[in-house]
């Protein structure tokens, strides 16, 4: 009876897993909202100065239809939780990282989406590491 008892224990999600799933899925919302958003400024109801795909630069073409594509493909992974879904994801904030953070005068100072993408990788790794140290525990 005992040991029923661990095994419907073990199968059970811990507290962790369970907010690492809501994590999950709270990123991938995220990212579809992102898509969204480039794929209005790739099909001109955007209110900028570039404000269709023809009138933007190159610089911004090339980011807008890579991202437009990557950030609800990595919103399918990230609410699947399939093992791609973080890595597309981390190859959209990178770029993001370098157009914002590496190339400002070409693409505008947006600092604080440098830093919530930091965040995200940050609370990803905490997540990671502390299911990481749990299932460890429980193996023992």
């Amino acid at each position: 009876m005992n040991d029923d008892a661990t095994r419907q224990r073990s199968l059970e999600p811990s507290a962790a897993e369970l907010s690492f799933y809501w994590f999950h899925r709270v990123i991938a919302a995220y990212c579809l909202m992102f898509g969204v958003l480039y794929w209005v400024r790739l099909i001109g109801i955007y209110d900028g100065p570039t404000w269709r795909f023809d009138l933007m630069p190159v610089h911004w073409q090339v980011t807008s239809v890579t991202l437009a594509v990557f950030f609800p493909f990595a919103a399918i992974g990230l609410w699947m939780m399939a093992s791609w879904g973080p890595v597309i994801w981390f190859i959209c904030a990178a770029i993001e990282a370098v157009m914002y953070a590496g190339y400002p005068e070409l693409f505008g100072d947006k600092l604080l989406i440098v830093i919530s993408h930091v965040c995200v990788a940050l609370l990803y790794a905490a997540f990671r590491l502390v299911i990481f140290f749990q299932k460890r525990a429980d193996a023992r």
